[in-house]
């Protein structure tokens, strides 16, 4: 048997709203790997690096050229029995580079049961059947929406940006104000699922409004945020000053003129995360990206369900109808990562502060380990799993060994490592980082709720 040590050549999305030319991350990594099929063209957009077996943009074996997914279903020892037939004979994750220069879509990624009715009924908008749970780690400085914000900053902004009390109607902001009022932070499961269907209709009011009334809506918007500048918004709520939100009001109209996701900011959580901190996601929370280079983990899957800052296809019924309309403040979603409890430094390593840090959401199919080794010589040696993991150089150069077999790393290279199979890393620059997806079933639960 060949040893589980495959590299992997992997593709590239070209999205407009991609970072452009050597700019991308996505594109960088994509052309490290030596490939006759890709070269960075320097005016076009690079968005998103695919690592997996999803067949809309599959990895392949550089030396064979032969599909990850062929290996894996040939071999199932390669991501162990019990994963290959829980997951169909396929990787249950896909990991990603998104090099973000521009608003993504406001979107959600539905559940495993709704993914197989939108599927069934629109295979062309919603190419597979899978849920799509997701996790961000940020590799640069990164912001966007994501989840709905705490209802008082709802309610706040509703009493303060004139233009988004009158697109909803007076009647509805009325009748939202109403609804909550004094129940905002309660725990009380009716009170919980009260005020979800407030926000709902609150929502829905907005996202259903005629392109027109938007847009004339969001010059006044804009016209506001350029007057105000730090008064705007009533001076911002508690997790973001007016200034920023402003400036954030002007930068997207800049991308997506007069349109609906200028209103919808108020309505979610705007986030900024430094180098190495992470969110998660689950199935059917709301969000978009806006700037930033990251690391992103999902189930495989490709659904994206949309409704604003984009020109593709938007489901604007389906949205509204399939989110949680959970509120929580941002710290909510942020994650906490935590030492990595299964793997060995060597004296280098610790002598020069290296680190593996986990990643590591409340479902089971995938986490993610960052390894930083400061200095020439620093190894991780990490210890087998019952599961496959991928791994991505991002920053410095080394080696990865798994049995006899050793391999040069720089940064974008890509490595597929069987299951049950001892890994180890070392570094041959002063820091070597990478990033190591791996699914290991443990009794968590997975995406779909079941364990």
């Amino acid at each position: 048997m060949q040893v589980p040590l495959i590299q992997l050549q992997c593709g590239v999305n070209s999205y407009e709203w991609g970072k452009v030319g050597k700019e991308s991350a996505a594109a960088k990594y994509a052309a490290a790997t030596r490939s006759t099929q890709f070269s960075i063209e320097n005016e076009k957009p690079y968005a998103e690096l695919w690592m997996g077996t999803h067949p809309s943009l599959p990895s392949k074996d550089v030396e064979t050229q032969r599909s990850l997914l062929d290996l894996i279903q040939d071999n199932k020892a390669l991501m162990s029995t019990e994963i290959s037939k829980k997951y169909g004979e396929k990787l249950p994750f896909l990991f990603k580079v998104l090099s973000i220069r521009k608003a993504l879509s406001i979107q959600a990624h539905p559940n495993k049961k709704l993914a197989e009715q939108l599927h069934a009924k629109d295979p062309k908008n919603y190419p597979d059947d899978n849920h799509k749970p997701e996790m961000t780690i940020a590799v640069t400085p990164f912001d966007g929406l994501c989840g709905f914000r705490p209802l008082k900053e709802i309610t706040h902004f509703l009493a303060t940006v004139p233009s988004l009390r009158k697109l909803i109607g007076e009647d509805t902001a009325k009748e939202f104000e109403e609804a909550v009022s004094g129940r905002e932070t309660s725990g009380s499961a009716e009170d919980i699922q009260r005020n979800k269907k407030a926000l709902q209709a609150a929502f829905s009011a907005l996202m259903t409004k005629d392109k027109s009334a938007v847009a004339a809506g969001a010059k006044d918007l804009v016209a506001s945020a350029e007057k105000e500048g730090e008064n705007f918004a009533g001076g911002g709520g508690p997790s973001n000053n007016g200034k920023e939100l402003a400036d954030l009001v002007m930068r997207l109209n800049r991308q997506f003129e007069g349109d609906i996701g200028l209103f919808v900011l108020f309505y979610l959580n705007y986030v900024k995360l430094e180098v190495g901190e992470a969110m998660f996601l689950k199935a059917d929370d709301i969000h978009a990206y806006l700037s930033g280079d990251i690391i992103e983990c999902m189930a495989s899957s490709d659904n994206v369900v949309r409704a604003g800052f984009t020109p593709k296809f938007q489901d604007i019924p389906t949205l509204t109808s399939m989110l949680t309309y959970s509120y929580a403040p941002i710290s909510d979603q942020k994650m906490n990562p935590a030492d990595y409890p299964y793997v060995t430094l060597n004296r280098t390593a610790y002598s020069s502060s290296s680190s593996a840090i986990l990643y590591d959401p409340p479902i089971e199919e995938f986490s993610v380990v960052k390894t930083e080794l400061n200095g020439k010589g620093a190894k991780a040696t990490f210890e087998a799993i019952d599961g496959p993991s991928v791994v991505i150089c991002t920053a410095g150069s080394g080696t990865i060994s798994v049995g006899p077999k050793t391999q040069q790393v720089k940064a974008g290279y890509v490595f597929f490592v069987g299951a049950t199979a001892e890994c180890i890393l070392e570094s041959d620059s002063e820091s070597f980082t990478t990033f190591k997806a791996f699914c290991e079933l443990s009794g968590k639960e997975s995406a779909n709720g079941t364990s």
